[in-house]
């Protein structure tokens, strides 16, 4: 909370100053990406969604990624919309959480980080594949629409499976199954290691053997013409824009793992307690908004590297024109036949 009002000190201190003043600026923050983050990913995801779906004769094996991708950033867009106007984000809030909504979010932020990242991770390993074994279909769109069912199921499983710890740290201690699970810190282990360690050693991997078998070009990888050549840049520009953005929130979760046996201690030592968690505050709030702004900037950096992408808009964009056109067209020869 960006209130300071469990502070007993003067208000004059320094402590309650630090406080009020990283409070002001993560709302500000939070301010600016709803006015202008949120409005761009909104749209810049529902585009690439609505595009590519009405062309599905047309979609390659990367874009069905880049579809789940989108989706899993419409759902970052609507926790974005709901957190950011909360007490954890802002000095002003519209609206207070109880628990049924932090855990309901925290869900779908889990979901949204876990298949973002092992999307980029098989699609680093699926065109890794299609650049080894050119014409084998391994990585087609109908393999690859199977694959992202099963993203999204263990997603969903493995957000509710971290997610039963903070569920039970917010009901009674009486509950006897629960009372040995109100451990926040084991959750985030969870997602730390699931959600980050796993595929960012996947996706380095795959990209090692990408780079390999580059630097080896053989006759049956000069053959495979169908992979648009700027593919190599696009999965790169994904990879780095996933991993730069979601590392400090993960970051966070390391720190809160491993310092929060010790922070009870630290507290009733000479360190200001105030200061501190503030800071701690501050830092994950805007390790939040940083994972946050991948749901604006992956879809930007699709549109603009995709040379397909932009084809494909003008297309739909005809298309709905003409149907407008042949609408009224149709409507003035109704007149004209009551007339």
């Amino acid at each position: 909370m960006w209130t300071c009002m469990s502070y007993n000190g003067t208000l004059d201190s320094v402590d309650y100053r630090a406080c009020q003043d990283l409070g002001f600026a993560i709302s500000v923050i939070s301010l600016l990406y709803l006015a202008l983050c949120f409005p761009l990913g909104l749209c810049c995801n529902t585009l690439l969604v609505v595009v590519n779906l009405t062309n599905k004769v047309s979609m390659t094996m990367p874009d069905v990624y880049f579809v789940n991708i989108a989706i899993a950033g419409l759902l970052l867009n609507l926790v974005a919309a709901v957190e950011l106007m909360g007490p954890s984000f802002t000095m002003w809030p519209l609206w207070e959480h109880n628990n049924k909504v932090h855990i309901t979010l925290l869900i779908l932020f889990n979901i949204s980080s876990l298949v973002g990242m092992y999307s980029t991770t098989l699609l680093s390993l699926d065109y890794y594949i299609e650049r080894a074994l050119p014409r084998t279909y391994m990585s087609s769109v109908y393999n690859t629409k199977h694959v992202c069912g099963f993203i999204w199921g263990g997603a969903v499983l493995t957000s509710f499976s971290s997610l039963l710890f903070y569920v039970c740290s917010h009901v009674s201690t009486k509950v006897i199954e629960c009372s040995k699970m109100q451990n926040k810190e084991a959750a985030d282990a969870i997602m730390l290691l699931i959600g980050y360690v796993v595929p960012v050693v996947a996706v380095l991997y795959a990209l090692l053997l990408i780079f390999r078998i580059r630097n080896k070009a053989t006759p049956l990888d000069m053959d495979s013409a169908q992979m648009d050549p700027s593919m190599h840049c696009l999965l790169l520009a994904l990879v780095c824009i996933q991993i730069l953005l979601w590392t400090p929130y993960y970051m966070v979760l390391l720190a809160h793992t491993v310092l929060a046996p010790g922070r009870e201690a630290s507290r009733a030592g000479h360190v200001s307690g105030v200061t501190a968690t503030s800071m701690q505050l501050f830092l994950r709030c805007l390790s939040v908004l940083l994972a946050l702004s991948s749901s604006f900037a992956i879809p930007l950096v699709y549109k603009r590297m995709n040379k397909n992408f932009s084809q494909k808009l003008k297309e739909l964009l005809s298309q709905l024109a003409c149907r407008q056109q042949a609408c009224s067209h149709e409507q003035s020869l109704a007149q004209h036949a009551v007339t």
